[in-house]
C-alpha cells in the first residue's frame, strides 16, 4: 500500500484553506496535516510536521510565501516539495519562486484536478510547469545572460561539479536546459527513455539540484548553455 501524500497548506485566507483541504482530501491517498497563516508560521509547520508537498501562497502579511519558500528548501532535513500558488499571472513571482527553490507553479484559477495533479506529481519527486511557464523561463535567463543586454547578469564561473559528469551526463543536462523532456531528450540521443531517466537523475544527484527546473535555472546562470542554443541543434 503506498504511503499517504501528508500536505501542508499556506495561505492567510481561511475560505482558500478549506477549499484546497476539501479538493485534496477527497482524493484517496492525500492529507492534509497542517495549515499556516503566513510564512513564519508555515516555518514552523514544516519543521514539525514533515510534510511531503506545501501548496505556498506568495502575498501573505507577515513573512510571504517566497521567502518562506527560500528558508524551508535550504533546512537540510526538510524533503518537502513547494507549489507555489498565486492568483497573479506575473513572471516576477514565478522567477522567484523557481529561484527560491519551489518546484511547481500553479494559478489558483487552475482546476480542482490540475491541484490534485499537481500534489501528486511533486510528491513522486518530478517538478510541475506547464511547457508555456518553461518556456518563459528559459527565454528569461536567455534573455538576461545576452552580452549588451540592458541589466544584463554575466553567467557564473562553471562550477567543478559540471566538470564531474561524463559526456554522456553532459549532453543530457544541455537538453533539460533547452527545455527538452525526456521522451524528446531520448529521441535525440537515440536512447531509451529508462536510461534517459537515469542520467537525468545522475545530473541532479551530482550537481546537488532539487529538480529539472532548478537545472534549467543553473544551467542559464552558469552559462552552460547560451541563448539561441536551442536553434543551433
Amino acid at each position: 500500500m503506498n504511503a499517504l501524500i501528508r500536505v501542508l497548506l499556506v495561505d492567510d485566507q481561511a475560505l482558500v484553506r478549506a477549499g484546497f483541504r476539501i479538493i485534496l482530501e477527497s482524493e484517496p491517498g492525500i492529507v492534509v496535516v497542517g495549515e499556516a497563516v503566513d510564512g513564519a508560521a508555515a516555518i514552523r509547520q514544516a519543521g514539525a510536521l514533515r510534510p511531503d508537498v506545501i501548496c505556498m501562497d506568495v502575498q501573505m502579511p507577515g513573512m510571504d510565501g517566497l521567502t518562506a519558500t527560500r528558508a524551508i528548501v535550504a533546512d537540510p532535513a526538510s524533503r518537502a516539495a513547494v507549489l507555489v500558488l498565486t492568483t497573479f499571472d506575473r513572471e516576477d513571482y514565478l522567477f522567484a519562486a523557481l529561484q527560491h527553490g519551489a518546484s511547481g507553479f500553479l494559478l489558483k484559477n487552475a482546476t480542482p484536478e490540475a491541484l490534485v495533479e499537481a500534489v501528486q506529481v511533486l510528491a513522486r519527486g518530478d517538478a510541475l510547469l506547464s511547457p508555456e511557464i518553461t518556456r518563459r523561463v528559459i527565454e528569461r535567463f536567455a534573455s538576461i545572460s545576452k552580452p549588451g543586454t540592458p541589466a544584463a547578469v554575466p553567467p557564473r564561473p562553471e562550477p567543478a561539479a559540471v566538470g564531474a559528469l561524463t559526456d554522456r551526463e553532459r549532453e543530457v543536462f544541455e537538453l533539460i536546459a533547452l527545455g527538452l523532456a525526456n521522451a524528446e531528450i531520448a529521441a535525440r540521443l537515440y536512447l531509451g527513455e529508462a536510461t534517459v531517466k537515469t542520467h537525468v537523475s545522475k545530473v541532479l544527484q551530482k550537481l546537488d539540484l532539487r529538480d529539472r527546473i532548478q537545472a534549467v535555472v543553473y544551467a542559464y546562470e552558469h552559462g552552460i548553455v547560451v541563448p539561441g542554443a536551442a536553434q543551433q541543434r
